[in-house]
């Protein structure tokens, strides 16, 4: 199983486990999460780029890996993830670059498992 689909499928079982406990706080405090992360003034795709320079100068290894996931839906170029994993490295120091490796190996995968395979070409006899 891939990094990409063991954390969200760890992250999907945790979440259905936690709303099944029906605390209602818990259950407003997931629900002003997922509001903020939808558009208004911003747009969705720069919340997104916020929350990753968030995650990585608070060094949660499971935010970034959530925010890269929702920047690569949202279609974010090499260029563009680049740019912020450089806030975030700014903003953050040093002690941001395990993250920052962590960030740039889980992006890669997000891509690849993205990129289309081919199917084998076969010739006809």
């Amino acid at each position: 199983m891939s990094q990409v689909s063991e954390f969200n499928e760890y992250r999907q079982r945790m979440n259905e486990k936690i709303m099944a406990a029906d605390n209602k706080v818990i259950k407003r405090f997931f629900n002003l999460d997922t509001n903020t992360y939808q558009a208004g003034a911003l747009d969705v795709k720069t919340k997104e780029m916020l929350g990753l320079a968030c995650s990585m100068v608070l060094r949660c290894d499971d935010c970034i890996k959530y925010h890269l996931g929702k920047c690569h839906e949202e279609g974010l170029s090499d260029e563009e993830i680049y740019e912020v994993f450089a806030i975030a490295n700014l903003i953050g120091g040093s002690i941001v670059i395990p993250h920052f490796r962590r960030a740039v190996e889980y992006w890669e995968i997000l891509k690849e498992e993205a990129t289309p395979v081919a199917p084998p070409h076969h010739h006809d006899a």
